[in-house]
């Protein structure tokens, strides 16, 4: 255990001196603080008005025929998010153009009668980026002019109710687990994890390699065992990725909850599913996942000489991590099927995958525990093999160590240096 600790610490302090790394995740910061921050960064080259920098638009509505015979002031009280200017004398188009340019308005809305009903000319600014008129718009006006017509027909309370009902829309599926939360902050959410697993654990094979080039090495395995060496780097390089993870995250959320307009993160993504208790399941499934590819990535690490090489030798690595994340990724689509079901107990997609059926509330404690048993056995078995090959190429600095030399130095008995 005294090995393990000296070799883990020798790992976090070489990690922790590399410029590198602290540019890195220095320049990761910087981006995340820049990113939320673009909203403030945006309203500090405008000089806008109070309602532009509230998000709210004034829009302009020319009504001099009296169609709505002054029932277009209740528009203001909707909260429609625009401030409305109701104008009931006749503006004609370039009056409207002048205003626009002078940025007294935004749009402008023009009522008038036509042969076979009402006609309302949207106008603004540049339609270019528009599909047509907003159809919140359309709706509004469309009911107000319906309800001015109903109120001359003195109905009584209970004709008006049975015209305008409450329509009460329900949402259900025939699969008996109910899927809860929002798909595109799961998958999000996994990509995030996947990114953070996978650099952290590609570091093992790096920090093999380099140390191998430089002989250090040859003074580790003289006063310790490769066993130890192996759980010895990988926890050394868990903890600081481990470290790096929280402090991004927590910069990621101080910036979200102080840098962005407040409901603006609620109103793009439905955080409501994300609990501390999905938040402890996230922290053992980056732990079982970072120490099934780390394991893994030891193993390509020692089979290199050279750190030119050590990308060709993690191939297959970054193939199966790849292919184990876009399993867990592309079945969220149908996350009460087989597939998204086999690819949260299927050791190389579960760290990316049952975090967030849990989070679905889609996941069994029976598939909690099956999942992370297949990953523990997982982890103990490339744990085996690659302490095994590593401790007979550790110290070959020659060639590349092929797979038929792995598998020869595999099943060589000779288990004492382990």
């Amino acid at each position: 255990m005294k090995d393990l600790i000296l070799v883990a610490t020798f790992t976090i302090k070489e990690m922790l001196k590399k410029k590198a790394f602290l540019i890195s995740n220095l320049i990761i910061i910087l981006m995340i603080i820049i990113g939320f921050n673009i909203p403030n960064i945006l309203d500090s080259f405008n000089n806008n008005t109070d309602d532009e920098k509230t998000g709210i638009s004034k829009e302009l509505i020319v009504d001099s025929e009296n169609i709505y015979e002054g029932t277009l002031e209740t528009l203001n009280s909707m909260d429609l998010g625009y401030n409305f200017q109701i104008e009931n004398k006749k503006v004609n188009f370039d009056e409207i153009r002048t205003k626009i340019e002078n940025n007294e308005i935004e749009d402008a809305i023009i009522i008038s009668k036509v042969e076979n009903g009402i006609k309302l000319e949207y106008i603004v600014e540049d339609m270019t980026m528009m599909d047509g008129v907003p159809e919140q718009l359309q709706n509004t006006f469309i009911e107000l002019y319906k309800n001015l017509q109903l109120s001359k027909l003195n109905l009584s309370n209970e004709q008006l109710a049975s015209l305008n009902p409450n329509f009460d829309f329900e949402l259900k599926q025939t699969e008996e687990a109910e899927v809860k939360g929002n798909v595109v902050v799961m998958m999000l959410l996994s990509l995030v994890l996947f990114y953070a697993i996978y650099f952290c654990a590609y570091q093992v094979s790096s920090s093999i390699t380099t140390e191998k080039t430089s002989k250090i090495m040859e003074t580790l395995v003289t006063s310790t065992k490769p066993r130890t060496i192996v759980l010895g780097k990988t926890l050394g390089i868990g903890i600081v990725g481990f470290i790096q993870v929280i402090v991004i995250v927590a910069v990621a959320l101080v910036c979200a909850n102080y840098c962005l307009p407040e409901g603006m993160l609620e109103e793009a993504l439905d955080v409501s599913q994300i609990t501390p208790v999905l938040g402890l399941f996230t922290i053992i499934y980056f732990i079982l996942g970072y120490a099934t590819f780390a394991l893994l990535y030891a193993l390509t690490g020692s089979t290199v000489s050279k750190p030119e090489d050590v990308q060709t030798a993690n191939g297959p690595v970054a193939v199966v991590a790849v292919l184990g994340f876009y399993l867990s990724y592309f079945t969220m689509f149908n996350p009460n099927s087989s597939l998204n079901e086999f690819a949260s107990i299927f050791p190389f997609s579960a760290p990316f995958c049952m975090p967030f059926r849990i989070m679905m509330g889609i996941a069994t404690p029976v598939q909690i525990a099956i999942s992370i048993a297949v990953l523990i056995a997982t982890i103990l078995i490339i744990a085996k093999v690659s302490i095994k090959i590593y401790s007979s190429a550790i110290l070959n600095y020659g060639s590349k160590v092929s797979i038929k030399d792995m598998i020869k130095m595999y099943k060589n008995k000779d288990d004492s240096n382990i």
